[in-house]
């Protein structure tokens, strides 16, 4: 049998974490949850799910996972997001695994939760995600915002079966302030990247968006849900070049 620890970043997500636990239980040997001091009951649920908990001041999503994975008792990691839950049939898959050993990195297919509804089109499906990885090998970069894993050249992926239902927004109150707070940080790091031609990007990009989700991803085939999803997620984009003008101007004019 070959061990797993599952490795979980948390800021007030009492609403989700016991899901994700749960399910994670069944698979893996050990929890670990960094938490960004949440203000909510987010620790006093995992630690009475017997995850490990530490506390971590924030420092964006790439750092604050490699944190979390370092915290692991085990190379092999399955790494989730709080609002994430595995399905049986990805457990299976999983349980495997752990019998017959983990030798390449492995994506999961998410199924997004948005405002009621399961979505089966758009821009986010299918959306397979690395989640299974050896530490040792693989591990996150340290973008703020939209992390990802540095994979070597040639490392073997393999997509399982079964998926992970991510409820991914409740409420679009919940998807706007999230959304406002990506967009601030992507807005800087752009900024900082010296990012040019946004003005460009600010008027056409939130129209390829809508088309691409609406359209060419089949996101009317969601019906009314699919049009919300696809009006939201050209906001996003436009949100994102809108600030980063606000911040060109702002350092302009005070040098």
């Amino acid at each position: 049998m070959h061990f797993l620890s599952a490795v979980i970043i948390t800021y007030n997500e009492e609403k989700n974490i016991a899901g994700c636990i749960e399910a994670l239980l069944k698979v893996a040997d050990e929890v670990i949850v960094v938490d960004s001091f949440s203000s909510d009951n987010t620790v006093s649920i995992c630690e009475s799910l017997k995850a490990k908990v530490y506390l971590h001041k924030w420092e964006g999503f790439g750092i604050q996972k490699r944190f979390a994975i370092a915290q692991a008792s085990y190379n092999n990691i399955i790494a989730l997001d709080a609002d994430e839950i595995l399905d049986e049939k990805a457990i299976s898959e999983i349980l495997k695994l752990k019998e017959q050993g983990f030798n390449a990195v492995y994506e999961i297919k998410l199924h997004h939760y948005y405002f009621g509804k399961f979505l089966n089109h758009g821009q986010e499906y299918p959306n397979y995600k690395t989640r299974i990885f050896n530490k040792e090998f693989v591990t996150w970069n340290e973008n703020k915002v939209h992390e990802s894993l540095i994979i070597p050249m040639n490392y073997p992926v393999i997509k399982l079966k079964g998926r992970i239902d991510h409820f991914s927004y409740h409420t679009i109150e919940q998807y706007i302030a999230k959304s406002n707070l990506y967009t601030n940080i992507a807005a800087n790091e752009l900024y900082k990247k010296g990012k040019k031609n946004y003005l460009l990007k600010m008027i056409f990009s939130p129209s390829f968006t809508f088309l691409k989700s609406y359209f060419l991803k089949a996101g009317l085939l969601d019906g009314f849900h699919g049009f919300i999803i696809a009006i939201l997620n050209a906001y996003t984009n436009f949100l994102k070049y809108a600030k980063l003008r606000e911040l060109k101007k702002h350092f302009h004019n005070n040098p």
